[in-house]
């Protein structure tokens, strides 16, 4: 957030946290070690009348807050500018700085085209953008295995095909071979009762996301529909954009960043691998930037006054008698195109189809009639899966790292950790 004064720029306020994610203690164990662990003061039991008491603490302690988040963005810097030559003041959010890598080094135009949607284009793909599958099947249960899925979305971005191209609506798809189409289609949908595990997403009314059986519209990618189609969903597409089917544009940008995190590894470079690890895991959700953002601003009281009457306020505060601070939603109810302020590298197709072709990828295991428990890129199963599908972390490191590389990346890892219990006797799949 920039804040001005008489319209003169006066300093800027940044969230580390959006290109850093995670809290400053293990950031700085893991990035700089050197300056000293965080410390820590008992929050709850601070009063206002104790503030002078505690003062020398209090002071010690966010001085070495401020040496600590100093030193974690200064290795931030330095790591990102000798690798990439990128600056790390440059963007705003680690999904940024994952972008503006695959931009500079992988990214080729005329290989690969992402189209920016026009407003028509991002509401109906948009439609179609559902996140993981979360389901309960069974709510309890014994010496049960809990797997985490290694790298889900990097795998999908680089091993599934891509939408590129110009999107191109066709009208009345009733009669079109679903194998012929290769986009997002708003389709007729039954899903038969016999299906135990369903598996095409819907929203409901609230905004609810289920996986429900029975009859219903939604907007689909054409992968996900054809799966659904094999499993014995009827599906009758209507309509839809249509792209041109590519190789992953993302192959060299994941592989070149799996293998650098797997060379850091081995070296023990604990900052490297963590860098790696959320450049991989950051840059798909770039492409599925909301349009409709909320936008803060510090402004006088004539300005405050005209936002106030506009249909995307949301809310204000007084900060003295002649400044306010106001929020109010961008691309809100927007009717001209020549109005529409999308995010510049927005291409929420590519960011659909890759949830998508996760979630196909994750089905096999979900429908397994003994699949307690789903999430996102995660199983809880009342068996064990077979060797050549799990590595297990309590392996000797330099063997797991060969085995990982050997098989890019192996579908599953066990979690060393049992699966919480609540009064139920839940087994380690260790």
């Amino acid at each position: 957030m920039k804040v001005y004064i008489n319209n003169k720029f006066l300093l800027r306020f940044r969230d580390s946290l959006t290109l850093l994610p995670g809290n400053l203690a293990s950031l700085g164990d893991t990035l700089c070690p050197e300056l000293g662990s965080k410390g820590s003061i008992q929050h709850e039991n601070l009063v206002v009348s104790d503030l002078q008491v505690n003062s020398e603490n209090l002071i010690n302690y966010l001085r070495q807050d401020i040496l600590l988040l100093g030193g974690v963005m200064l290795k931030a810097q330095e790591i990102n500018w000798s690798k990439y030559q990128i600056d790390v003041e440059d963007v705003m959010t680690i999904s940024a700085l994952s972008l503006k890598i695959f931009r500079k080094l992988y990214f080729d135009d005329n290989a690969f085209h992402i189209n920016i949607p026009t407003r028509n284009q991002d509401t109906f793909i948009r439609r179609g953008y559902y996140g993981g599958h979360v389901d309960v099947y069974k709510p309890n249960g014994e010496n049960l295995y809990y797997y985490d899925v290694n790298s889900l979305y990097p795998f999908i971005m680089k091993s599934y095909p891509m939408p590129s191209g110009e999107p191109v609506w066709k009208n009345n798809l009733e009669s079109v071979e679903l194998d012929s189409l290769f986009g997002f289609i708003e389709a007729y949908v039954v899903c038969p009762k016999t299906i135990s595990r369903p598996f095409l997403p819907y929203k409901d009314k609230m905004g609810t996301l289920i996986f429900p059986t029975g009859k219903f519209i939604g907007v689909f990618y054409s992968e996900e529909l054809k799966f659904a189609r094999d499993l014995g969903y009827k599906i009758i597409p209507l309509r839809g954009y249509m792209f041109e089917k590519k190789s992953s544009p993302f192959e060299g940008f994941i592989s070149d960043l799996y293998e650098s995190r797997l060379e850091a590894k081995k070296r023990g470079d604990v900052p490297m691998t963590f860098i790696y690890k959320i450049l991989m895991n950051s840059l798909y959700g770039r492409f599925g930037m909301n349009p409709e953002s909320i936008v803060t601003e510090i402004c006088n009281q004539e300005k405050y006054e005209e936002i106030l009457l506009m249909d995307n306020f949301q809310s204000a505060d007084k900060l003295n008698d002649d400044y306010y601070i106001v929020n109010y939603i961008s691309n809100s109810q927007i009717v001209d195109d020549t109005e529409w302020k999308a995010p510049k590298h927005s291409a929420v197709q590519l960011s659909a189809a890759i949830t998508a072709c996760a979630r196909i990828h994750m089905y096999p295991y979900i429908s397994r009639s003994d699949c307690y428990y789903t999430d996102t890129d995660s199983i809880v199963l009342g068996s064990p899966l077979s060797d050549d599908l799990v590595s297990s972390k309590e392996m000797d490191e330099t063997v797991a790292v060969e085995k990982v590389e050997s098989t890019f990346p192996r579908p599953f890892r066990m979690d060393s950790q049992p699966w919480p219990t609540s009064g139920t006797n839940y087994a380690s799949s260790s």
